[in-house]
């Protein structure tokens, strides 16, 4: 009956975790915990680039897009989710479930080409030191970025007007926390498998060339340390590529996994914890496993709280 009301003004209903209603507490309070975090952790990246001149090279000009990426993408499921887990109604608009799973993919497909472009410059950083400054000038910098956000949002756009054009059955049950896509396209009326194979094909682009251009630069990078002489060359070397290789593990660990594994060891369970993980999570560890060990952004810190002189 629920879903015949549903279909009836249009609405979704998004199921998310309320089949286990014990676990559905706690989990909004680890959710708004991070949630939180997201948000203090990436608008002080944010704002200690754009204050502290010393941040103003291509690498926090990078993370400081990441910042932001992960601040968008969080606030397009987390607020929706938080509602529905604290409220008896589970619905979304359908226009709002358009919205969220267009903007969703958009800024998930970004990042992708977006840590493709910041492995690119740990490269040219690593291999090409006395060179950096000529070659990641600002403007090929602005330039870098805004091919990642067009990308991102263009593949949004090609993968959500094949969704848009299926036609919709009666059942709007989304067995999601938020309207994810494939689901969307599962509750079609008519033979889903064309448009899902070339919805599989653009995953694969958008994943598997920045995959492939983050490979090739740690190779040339891996290749680059071990020919130093210094041992504090390898070090330094070593600490300025660890923290973005620890987020593009995190990042593309979960997503690959979760998105380009065959259907039949698909789980629904397992597909929200990972997106827990990667939609949730790792926006929040971004800034701490950036900023931890670097001892640039702490001295933007103590500059903006006025302990540091000069």
């Amino acid at each position: 009956m629920e879903t015949t009301n549903a279909s009836a003004d249009g609405d979704f209903i998004l199921v998310g975790f309320s089949e286990r209603p014990d676990l559905e507490l706690s989990l909004s309070l680890f959710v708004l915990t991070f949630y939180t975090i997201t948000i203090l952790g990436n608008v002080t990246i944010i704002l200690l680039s754009i204050l502290d001149a010393r941040l103003h090279t291509p690498m926090y000009f990078f993370l400081r897009n990441l910042s932001v990426l992960d601040l968008c993408f969080t606030t397009s499921i987390v607020p929706q989710m938080l509602v529905n887990m604290w409220g008896s109604n589970k619905k979304i608009s359908y226009a709002g479930c358009m919205v969220q799973y267009w903007v969703a993919l958009a800024l998930g497909s970004t990042e992708c080409v977006l840590l493709a472009v910041m492995a690119v410059d740990r490269y040219v950083a690593v291999c090409w030191p006395l060179r950096y400054p000529s070659i990641m000038h600002p403007r090929l910098c602005h330039l870098l970025a805004a091919a990642s956000w067009s990308s991102g949002f263009a593949n949004s756009v090609l993968q959500s007007s094949m969704a848009m054009m299926l036609p919709k059955c009666g059942n709007r049950r989304v067995d999601h926390f938020f309207c994810e896509l494939l689901i969307i396209v599962k509750l079609s009326c008519v033979d889903t498998g064309p448009t899902e194979s070339k919805m599989f094909i653009a995953r694969l682009i958008i994943l598997g060339i920045p995959v492939s251009i983050i490979l090739t630069s740690y190779a040339c990078i891996g290749k680059a340390v071990v020919r130093m002489r210094s041992a504090e060359g390898r070090k330094k070397a070593f600490g300025t590529c660890a923290s973005h290789l620890m987020v593009v593990s995190l990042f593309y660990g979960t997503i690959m996994f979760l998105y380009l594994q065959p259907k039949d060891n698909y789980s629904q369970d397992q597909s929200k914890a990972l997106a827990v993980l990667y939609m949730i999570l790792a926006p929040t560890l971004n800034p701490l496993i950036y900023t931890l060990r670097n001892k640039d952004v702490k001295k933007a810190v103590r500059k903006v709280l006025g302990k540091e002189q000069g």
